[in-house]
């Protein structure tokens, strides 16, 4: 067997976003929300369902879920697979903006739902050493938690390290699955959820169509040239920064009084090229 990486914008939404094979979704809910017996998710509507594009497209990997439970409440649920830039304020607007668009302005507040906002980082965010937090309004003081409709729940997978020897919770089994599914030759022993079980099914590109794999590879191809370009606007920076830092020394000895030949000397270059700098 052969996984597709779950990180993937095709891949996680094939797998979580599948209108017709939510089985995945609410196990994977189960296990992350933790929620109390009794108010366990039993079913989920799925806001925008996924459909193959026919080319490669931007970013997709968010899933907005309208989510019942075993008492028949409702809440409302949305996943994302997060890059870094501005996610502390990305996270903030989305769940702020899915909690107060449930009702128009003026209707009964007591229709709010509660909002869950669930996002798999592939960087550290938080200062927890724990790989899984929770994070909600509390008061500063007291740790009084008066205001509960909005929640996050965050999963760094740079700091899940556990073997599967150390999967003990769903949770854990999750993790594991979306960081080391493409790694994986084999769907590990202990997998003993119908939902897990299935979503291992669904990363196996054997279970893909010709077309689906094509346009995942495509979508894996851009991410590495996003990096790569990433990488490259980096690497110019540091070097600008050295050679900034080149001549400001450069320029430091010779109002010290160094001469033009040392000074060549100590940064390794011509005394010509010490001139062009300081003309410059």
């Amino acid at each position: 067997m052969r996984f597709v990486d779950v990180k993937n914008d095709i891949a996680f939404h094939k797998i979580f976003g599948n209108a017709n094979q939510t089985i995945c979704l609410i196990s994977f809910l189960n296990a992350v929300l933790q929620l109390e017996e009794g108010r366990r998710v039993v079913s989920v509507t799925i806001e925008n369902p996924y459909l193959f594009p026919t080319v490669p497209t931007g970013k997709t990997s968010i899933i907005d879920v309208r989510a019942t439970d075993q008492e028949g409440r409702k809440f409302i649920v949305e996943m994302q697979v997060a890059d870094k830039k501005g996610f502390d304020k990305r996270v903030q607007y989305y769940a702020a903006r899915d909690y107060s668009s449930q009702i128009e302005k003026g209707d009964d507040y007591q229709l709010l739902r509660p909002a869950y906002f669930i996002a798999i980082l592939d960087f550290v965010f938080t200062q927890s050493l724990s790989y899984f937090s929770t994070h909600q309004t509390l008061d500063v003081e007291t740790g009084e938690n008066l205001l509960k409709d909005i929640k996050y729940y965050f999963i760094e997978l740079e700091k899940f390290n556990k073997t599967l020897e150390e999967l003990y919770t769903m949770k854990d089994k999750w993790t594991y699955f979306i960081k080391n599914a493409e790694n994986l030759t084999l769907m590990p022993e202990n997998v003993e959820d119908i939902g897990l079980e299935t979503a291992y099914k669904e990363a196996d590109k054997q279970t893909w169509g010709k077309k689906e794999l094509n346009i995942y590879d495509d979508s894996k191809v851009r991410e590495r040239d996003v990096i790569q370009e990433k990488l490259f606007v980096l690497e110019k920076g540091e070097e600008k920064g050295k050679r900034e830092k080149e001549m400001e020394m450069i320029i430091a000895m010779h109002k010290a009084g160094i001469s033009i030949a040392q000074i060549a000397a100590i940064a390794q270059k011509t005394a010509e090229e010490i001139l062009q700098i300081m003309e410059k």
